[in-house]
């Protein structure tokens, strides 16, 4: 049964990784992917100690670090690994409900899993959903296995009083192994999703109650003494997982962090008075993973107008969250009802990759996507709890894992990935649901009462409800897609997916602010500055397309509206040193040195480390004739700049204040960072020549000219050097 079961996943996921191979988002990778795959080669490279507590689960990015340091970077590679993973988690959910249930409804169970569409897509994503489900399976398996066995063997021991001893103990040492594997196994899920943590304790008093099952109507209960003994087995299996991840995180960060430290900002995210139960990021139209942290700790440490560890940054966003809660209690009980909807939905809520736009290129999702979704699974599962309620004492601990998980994923925001783990315990009751009513049917003797129908037809339109625009998601993935070709540099390739996005969906302001960016990146100024502002028309309120419009209007020439959509930028994300350093650049394009200095100073204060923003103040010292303290910032900037810009611009002030020789030490040190600087070599001339250097200013015209031939400043300067040298 379980070799038939994995079979027939591999081939569906096989031919459906094969169908993407040719789609851009195969080897484009977005998001979380993106972000996984940099950790991945950090790891392989030798990082795999890394040097932050753990913001994202670490399981997954250290497996696909594992296998690129075996076989280096190749994504098909990991997707056939991905799937191998995958079918194995059907057969091990067969199994379990086998032995749960019966053999009928242990293949309905694997096969339902195995060609359920959804399965299938996270199964092809480089994303660790696959392992989410791999440890659920297992974990049921493991559950199976403690509470069917251990009767089973309980039994066989009474029947022969002279092996009964020896049985005992082989019982307690199988017991043992059982529960130290599903400590791991509860462990290594913890390490893939964190709210998963709510198993340990459904589980934990499982062990603790010690109701075994064997044959329908024959209970046993567990000694005391077994009873702890598994407890203990099953926390000490948490703990080799567990522990060292902890220790880590202790020895990076300086606090205790049991897995990761995103609580808070989840949480807030799902408890806030503009939260609609799904996924928003903490400033609008920054959703990447990669400024997920950055928000979450920049919005804390001003609004607390100190630096924070990751621990008071969550706790930050924490009590935010409980002061919506306690505040305004009705509005959040609304939010947790529409949240329970949402869980329940068939709609799969993305947050990066779409299942639609991969159905484009997949025919198992295609046709999987006809009947593998959750608007069947939740019917078929309401029917299940029914016609198994007379097994209540076998399953109550899969009742009790699907209760807590989907409260834990209610409790802050649904996604599809985050509810994803519930599949397997939804068809565990779906599958012996199936079996019992095909029973029934076939033996004519259905004596339920008619509510059942009623109930599982209401479960089926509650489930199939329009809550989410499918079109929205799939524009989603094509803004995301475009956004990670143009983090490439593949500009072309980016603008067409923008437009299709919004094609999809001409509402949604993010394209709009990203192909403003691709197109600013192009060099089409105009077309950029009207695409940002269509941006703010369908959303006003979008600091990033502020941002973006002030820097294309300051490329422009247009300084004083620059200037006006950074300070609009700057009421949500104060924080940046970015947008005070490019508001500053505007002031000066305006003449208002002293205002620009002002925010180059905020600037340098938020980023200590900015080479750019000490630049910048340098220059506008330099303007307002306050030259001591313009020549100290280049001196700061030139200690941290690797590219020797800095060094080129404190020569170049020494030149304008006709201290040459200050000036060639500084060009001279701008040379060795950057040896084919013609500007430096061209600068270096000058100096070198108002000192009567002709021979050594002559040589560095050169040198430039053999860098770029077309350089007129230098073709002439060495003209008038050669000039000179002849007199």
């Amino acid at each position: 049964m379980a070799v038939s079961i994995f079979a027939v996943a591999f081939a569906v996921r096989l031919l459906h990784v094969m169908q993407i191979r040719s789609a851009p988002f195969f080897t484009v990778l977005m998001g979380d992917s993106h972000g996984y795959d940099e950790w991945a080669q950090r790891i392989a490279g030798g990082d795999w100690l890394g040097r932050e507590v753990f913001y994202q689960a670490p399981l997954y990015p250290y497996l696909l670090g594992s296998i690129y340091a075996v076989a280096g970077r190749h994504l098909l590679l990991v997707r056939i690994v991905q799937i191998v993973i995958g079918s194995a988690s059907c057969a091990l959910l067969g199994l379990a409900v086998a032995r749960l249930l019966s053999r009928r409804a242990g293949i309905v169970a694997g096969l339902m899993l195995a060609l359920y569409a959804p399965a299938i897509f996270f199964d092809g994503l480089i994303q660790k959903s696959v392992l989410d489900v791999f440890f659920v399976c297992l974990a049921l398996w493991l559950i199976a296995k403690a509470n069917i066995g251990n009767a089973e063997s309980a039994e066989s021991a009474e029947t022969n009083r002279e092996a009964s001893l020896r049985s005992l103990r082989s019982l307690r040492s199988r017991s043992s192994w059982t529960w130290l594997c599903l400590g791991l196994t509860m462990g290594g899920l913890a390490l893939t999703r964190e709210n998963a943590l709510v198993f340990i304790a459904v589980l934990l008093a499982w062990s603790l109650v010690g109701v075994d099952r064997g044959r329908p109507g024959v209970e046993r209960r567990t000694s005391k003494v077994d009873r702890v003994r598994g407890a203990a087995v099953f926390l000490a299996g948490i703990a080799i997982v567990l522990v060292p991840v902890a220790a880590r995180n202790a020895y990076v960060g300086g606090g205790f962090y049991l897995t990761t430290s995103q609580f808070g900002p989840n949480f807030y995210i799902g408890n806030n008075p503009s939260s609609d139960g799904t996924y928003q990021s903490l400033r609008f139209g920054r959703g990447a993973p990669e400024y997920e942290r950055q928000d979450a700790t920049e919005l804390a440490e001003t609004a607390l107008g100190r630096k924070l560890s990751p621990a008071e940054v969550s706790s930050f966003w924490v009590d935010k969250a409980l002061e919506f809660v306690t505040s305004r209690p009705g509005a959040w009980l609304k939010l947790m009802a529409r949240k329970f909807a949402l869980l329940a939905n068939a709609t799969e809520m993305l947050d990066t990759e779409s299942q639609e736009a991969h159905a484009e290129w997949s025919w198992p999702l295609r046709i999987g996507g006809w009947f593998g979704h959750f608007g069947v699974l939740v019917p078929l599962a309401v029917l299940g709890l029914v016609l198994t309620w007379p097994l209540r004492s076998r399953l109550w601990v899969v009742y009790a894992m699907t209760i807590a998980y989907a409260a834990s994923v209610v409790v802050f925001y649904v996604f599809a990935r985050y509810r994803y783990p519930l599949v397997p315990l939804l068809i565990v009751f779906a599958a012996g649901g199936l079996v019992q009513a095909a029973d029934a049917l076939a033996r004519r003797r259905w004596h339920l009462t008619p509510a059942l129908p009623v109930a599982v037809v209401l479960a089926a339109v509650f489930a199939n409800w329009p809550m989410l625009s499918a079109t929205l998601m799939r524009a989603i993935t094509e803004t995301n897609l475009a956004v990670a070709l143009q983090g490439e540099g593949r500009l072309d390739e980016a603008i067409d997916h923008y437009q299709r996005a919004i094609a999809l969906q001409p509402e949604y302001a993010p394209a709009y602010n990203n192909l403003g960016a691709a197109l600013h990146a192009k060099g089409r100024h105009d077309e950029a500055i009207a695409t940002y502002q269509q941006a703010l028309r369908l959303r006003p309120d979008f600091p990033l397309a502020h941002y973006n419009l002030a820097n294309a209007l300051n490329d422009a020439g247009r300084p004083r509206e620059a200037a006006e959509h950074f300070r609009i930028a700057l009421q949500t994300i104060s924080g940046s040193a970015d947008v005070h350093n490019n508001l500053g650049i505007a002031l000066m394009g305006e003449g208002k040195a002293a205002e620009a200095i002002a925010e180059f100073r905020i600037a340098v204060q938020l980023e200590p480390e900015s080479a750019a923003s000490r630049r910048n103040l340098a220059d506008a010292l330099a303007s307002a004739r306050r030259y001591d303290e313009a020549i100290d910032e280049f001196g700061r900037a030139a200690r941290i700049d690797p590219t020797g810009s800095a060094h080129y611009d404190l020569g170049n002030l020494f030149l304008e204040l006709d201290r040459t020789e200050e000036a060639i030490a500084a060009f001279r040190a701008a040379l060795k960072l950057a040896p084919r600087s013609v500007e430096a070599h061209n600068n270096l001339g000058i100096a070198l020549g108002i000192q009567g250097r002709l021979d050594e200013a002559i040589d560095h015209f050169q040198q430039a000219l053999a860098i770029k031939p077309d350089f007129e400043d230098a073709r002439r300067n060495l003209t008038l050097a050669l000039g000179q040298k002849r007199r």
